[in-house]
């Protein structure tokens, strides 16, 4: 069944304590609108700091209740693995012991299943379809205007009505009682904010991963428009092209250099490889922009810190988008138990490739 809140809090701090040489608690700054602590989980056999890093998050969207599934069961499969010397098998794909080991000797991975869970928990309890956190300050009072979507309020393109050509089809809004409200700022949430202390305290992270649903694809940046290599001038911080995003297949493209392109397609190609090779299902490796043009994403941000400040490492983003349209965001049980094999699956390979 989906975990509730203290059952999510609790998987991480009970992996914590059982696997004490390959894995640590980590308290996060900053507590929920509504006063809930957070925290994630640290996995690595060596020091932190040692190896590269990748950081995981999900529980976003409130209403995607089994993302965090996804990241626990993933969490326990890797520790659990590793502690008893074995593989890991998901339906048709399996990994041996030695990339197990490989894994949790080579890489740092940080999991943190529940950004939300103020949300969650009405969702859960109130309002099943919940997407937002639970902030009231810009409600005036109306609780269906109650709250901000965390996935737009990460500092990239905030100022949307400047960044994007007015016909764009941007899902973002200035609007309280909007499900995809960004908020009065840029990190004026404190989920966010929580999860920009995890990239500013794990310098070594080079791989950012927000687990959401739902239409099976593995989404890469950029979000804003579509990507180009050729023209570096186009590019989110140059003011000359604000109001020329979010259109497909005009003259506007949203920079990225062709290595970060290529290591992202490999990347996501090789996730959903591993997705498919559970039961056969086949989910889309894509830019996010093909789903929808979008701003303020967790993916985005965490690339673009590099380019608006060198002194900070490169996180290539990506953003899991698993089951489909006829599951919703919450499918019978029996149907997110084979999901979260797939995506665990997915991840275990991406990790791997991470490493190649």
């Amino acid at each position: 069944m989906y975990l509730n809140i203290t059952e999510v809090e609790s998987g991480v701090t009970s992996l914590a304590t059982a696997f004490p040489a390959t894995s640590e608690l980590i308290d996060l700054p900053e507590p929920s609108v509504e006063g809930r602590a957070a925290h994630a989980l640290r996995i690595g056999a060596a020091p932190a700091g040692t190896n590269d890093c990748a950081v995981l998050i999900g529980g976003v969207h409130a209403r995607e209740w089994g993302s965090c599934e996804v990241l626990i069961n993933f969490a326990a499969d890797l520790l659990e693995a590793h502690g008893t010397g074995t593989g890991l098998v998901y339906g048709g794909t399996s990994f041996t012991r030695a990339q197990v080991r490989k894994i949790l000797d080579e890489l740092e991975v940080v999991v943190f299943p529940l950004v939300n869970p103020d949300g969650r928990l009405y969702s859960q309890n109130v309002d099943d379809l919940w997407r937002k956190n639970r902030n009231p300050a810009q409600s005036g009072g109306d609780p269906k205007r109650i709250g901000v979507d965390i996935n737009r309020n990460y500092d990239f393109l905030f100022d949307f009505r400047t960044a994007f050509h007015p016909d764009a089809d941007v899902r973002v809004s200035d609007d309280p009682g909007d499900l995809v409200y960004q908020g009065p700022g840029p990190f004026s949430e404190p989920e966010t904010r929580n999860v920009r202390w995890l990239l500013d305290t794990y310098p070594r992270a080079r791989w950012l991963v927000d687990v959401h649903s739902y239409s099976e694809d593995m989404l890469t940046v950029w979000g804003d428009d579509e990507n180009q290599s050729e023209h570096p001038n186009q590019n989110f911080l140059n003011p000359d092209f604000d109001h020329q995003r979010g259109l497909p297949g005009d003259a506007y493209g949203e920079y990225l250099p062709k290595f970060d392109a290529d290591d992202s397609v490999v990347l996501a190609e090789q996730f959903c490889t591993a997705v498919q090779g559970v039961r056969g299902r086949p989910y889309t490796p894509m830019s996010a922009f093909h789903l929808y043009p979008t701003c303020g994403t967790s993916d985005d941000y965490a690339y673009s810190r590099h380019r608006v400040d060198e002194s900070k490492g490169k996180v290539l983003g990506f953003t899991i988008e698993w089951g489909d349209r006829i599951g919703g965001f919450h499918p019978p049980w029996q149907e997110m138990s084979n999901v979260i094999l797939e995506v665990d699956a997915g991840l275990v390979q991406f990790c791997l490739t991470a490493l190649s």
